[in-house]
């Protein structure tokens, strides 16, 4: 009989202390907490942290997709290249300016966009490709940039979770984020390596889409409220065409400076972190680590495990075995196909011979990796901060699934 562990070590925990503490204090005690000189702050930071020509803050991660396929010119009726391996934001997003999803399987060792599946999966209508740096591990960004080159297609990277990944780009390392698309777009929500509680960013290496994010985010208004307040003269704004609130707060980018400031060493601890683990569980007889491509640097936002060849279909029980003793995990990540949104077949498509009928079990044939990878991945916790005692938690936590029987 296991005895139940008096603690649980959780999934995440966010890490914010007394600098994030004083950091909103000052915002709150100025009198200025909407959009503004914290904003601006924080955006400039942002780019050079990720090495971007331009940032552009915005209220959180899913209107920053749907922001970023909007400003490329994908229209209502057009069709959008994505994964369905990914939170729904991903294809809500797509599906949020009126355009169609239509999903391509996924490499089980990026998680990412199979660029092998890309082109098959473009069709007549494709406007844009939306891929996806899934859990901090950057998918094959440069294959698919050359696809989608050759194809006049922009490209737009959802890096909500990779914030300090890196890949390996004509021969230097660089940060996702710089970017290596026409876009690419970032989440604070509180899973994520920083956190702003909730809120969003968009990077470009375009001058002109970086000025138009910053125009759209707030009604298209001509003149901003730090532009207005500053002026010795009287300024009228005006409001150029139908646009969003999706502003990012003050008081939020007040809490995500302190937190970027100190970006590499939260990196270096949670890469610490994982070698830990990919040491620990090499030769698990249940748990297959990741083994991750030469060409990537995974920020390890998320730390999965998969089950090994003759214990798929466990995930449920290893999981609930872990929660048992007291460790906190999720299982893999989702697909959007096989979520009620998405089960008509007529919402979405997997190529220019989707098929067209409802499944009810909503399984996809084209789709196999992405559903075998969110039936047998289990993320493990894995946070900075995390104490040594809380991963031996984990760590015993895992030995112990071995004595499982079959």
């Amino acid at each position: 009989m296991t005895v139940k562990p008096s603690t649980r070590v959780p999934i995440v925990r966010p890490s914010l202390g007394k600098d994030v503490v004083d950091a909103a204090v000052r915002v709150i005690q100025s009198g200025w907490v909407t959009q503004g000189p914290e904003v601006q702050a924080f955006e400039r930071e942002f780019a050079a942290a990720v090495g971007a020509p331009h940032a552009g803050a915005v209220a959180n991660g899913t209107v920053a997709l749907q922001l970023a396929l909007a400003v490329v010119g994908v229209k209502p009726g057009d069709d959008v290249v994505t994964v369905s391996h990914s939170f729904v934001a991903t294809a809500n997003s797509v599906v949020a300016v009126g355009a169609r999803p239509v999903f391509v399987d996924v490499s089980r060792e990026t998680l990412g966009m199979d660029p092998a599946r890309l082109e098959a999966a473009l069709t007549p209508k494709t406007t844009a490709i939306l891929c996806v740096h899934q859990i901090g591990i950057p998918c094959d960004i440069a294959a698919i940039a050359d696809i989608a080159a050759a194809h006049g297609l922009p490209v737009v990277e959802d890096a909500a979770c990779a914030i300090g990944s890196e890949v390996l780009w004509r021969g230097r390392w660089e940060r996702i984020g710089r970017p290596h698309g026409l876009v690419a777009c970032f989440s604070f929500h509180p899973r994520k390596v920083i956190t702003t509680g909730d809120g969003g960013m968009l990077t470009t290496a375009d001058e002109s889409l970086a000025a138009r994010f910053r125009l759209l985010r707030q009604h298209a208004m001509t003149a901003p409220d730090t532009i207005r307040h500053n002026s010795e003269q009287v300024v009228f704004e005006d409001y150029v065409e139908p646009a969003y609130n999706y502003r990012l707060t003050d008081l939020q980018a007040a809490v995500g400076r302190p937190q970027l400031a100190v970006l590499d060493a939260t990196i270096a601890e949670r890469r610490r972190l994982a070698e830990i683990y990919l040491v620990a569980l090499r030769d698990h007889p249940l748990l297959q680590v990741p083994r991750l491509q030469s060409w990537l640097r995974s920020n390890w936002q998320s730390f999965p495990v998969f089950l090994r060849e003759g214990h798929e279909g466990r995930q449920i029980e290893l999981m609930q075995a872990l929660l048992d003793r007291g460790v906190a995990c999720k299982r893999g990540i989702g697909n959007a196909h096989q979520e009620l949104a998405y089960r008509e077949r007529t919402s979405w498509g997997c190529g220019p011979e989707a098929c067209t009928e409802p499944r009810p079990d909503r399984h996809c044939d084209r789709l196999g990796n992405s559903e075998w990878l969110r039936d047998n991945t289990i993320l493990l916790p894995l946070f900075h901060g995390m104490t040594p005692d809380e991963q031996a938690q984990v760590l015993d936590a895992c030995r112990a699934l071995s004595t499982l029987g079959r």
